[in-house]
């Protein structure tokens, strides 16, 4: 039995609603299989094209001003104008809004696939979470590395490096699966021109942003960048942070973390992310802080 992915189904349904409200013949009308899109149309990229290609088109039918309707939709990704039919909103719309809270729930309780772990070569490592359901109920739980963990990380991390990069699914791992490939080999790049060395990479399953305090406190890095999958929405469910602090340890205070968020197709650019990464570690080895004390 074949499998479809969710966005995938969701457009396929929607086109077969379309093609029946246009009066196609059934006999003329694509099958499931005949209307699937090939893998490579259903990349983030191409799939913010097609996403934009639809909100062009608006769906209120006669607008008061048609300018300012658009105008206010290319303003941001929510949901406006999206219109109805009697009391209800349209079929596709509704389909696309379940369909879109459906992969916010499915991030959350998902898994990074260990080829993409292995293929980046990050040690693999966990917090105290202990499932999902603890992880959201428990969110100190997810700060805090097993003591097998830690242990690990002394023996087979470098310690006092100058940069520490560590990767976490937090709350998506949609965000790593969407976004390691292009920010890490990016960043990579970016400590490679500026000179400055990177430890041993390090992915840590169930970690919350305050996880980096305890890694901090074994290895003793200069900087330690976390790249983590943020609380999913209704807009994108593969958004990721990059939260840098400089020489982390237990009990630091938020105000001393520097984020870069929203760092996905829609929103800043993986590629463009990685690099910009590099340049404020930059930034915090020369004046040896990082948070609100940081001048960038």
């Amino acid at each position: 039995m074949k499998s479809y992915d969710i966005q995938e189904m969701t457009d396929m349904i929607i086109k077969q609603l379309e093609l029946r409200l246009k009066g196609i013949p059934e006999k003329a009308k694509p099958t499931i299989d005949e209307a699937r899109i090939s893998d490579e149309a259903f990349n983030p990229t191409n799939r913010l094209v097609s996403s934009l290609s639809e909100r062009s088109e608006l769906n209120v039918p006669t607008p008061r001003s048609t300018e300012m309707l658009q105008e206010l939709r290319d303003a941001t990704p929510a949901r406006i104008g999206v219109w109805r039919t009697g009391t209800r909103p349209l079929t596709k719309e509704m389909l696309r809004f379940r369909c879109d809270h459906a992969s916010a729930v499915d991030t959350v309780y998902g898994e990074v696939r260990s080829e993409l772990l292995e293929k980046y070569e990050l040690f693999q490592i966990e917090t105290q979470y202990e499932n999902t359901e603890n992880y959201l109920k428990r969110p100190d739980m997810g700060r805090l590395l097993t003591d097998e963990s830690a242990k690990r990380i002394l023996k087979h991390c470098k310690k006092g490096a100058q940069v520490q990069i560590v990767v976490s699914d937090g709350l998506s791992a949609n965000a790593v699966e969407h976004n390691l490939a292009d920010v890490y080999p990016a960043l990579l790049d970016s400590l490679q021109a500026l000179g400055l060395k990177a430890g041993t990479p390090i992915f840590v399953k169930g970690g919350r942003v305050a996880s980096m305090d305890h890694i901090g406190e074994v290895l003793q890095p200069d900087v330690l960048v976390m790249l983590i999958g943020e609380r999913p929405g209704l807009v994108s469910s593969s958004s990721m942070s990059a939260y840098m602090c400089y020489r982390p340890r237990k009990g630091m205070l938020e105000s001393n973390r520097t984020v870069l968020s929203n760092i996905h197709h829609g929103g800043t650019p993986p590629v463009e992310a990685g690099a910009h990464i590099g340049t404020i570690v930059q930034k915090m080895l020369e004046q040896k802080t990082s948070g609100v004390k940081l001048v960038i």
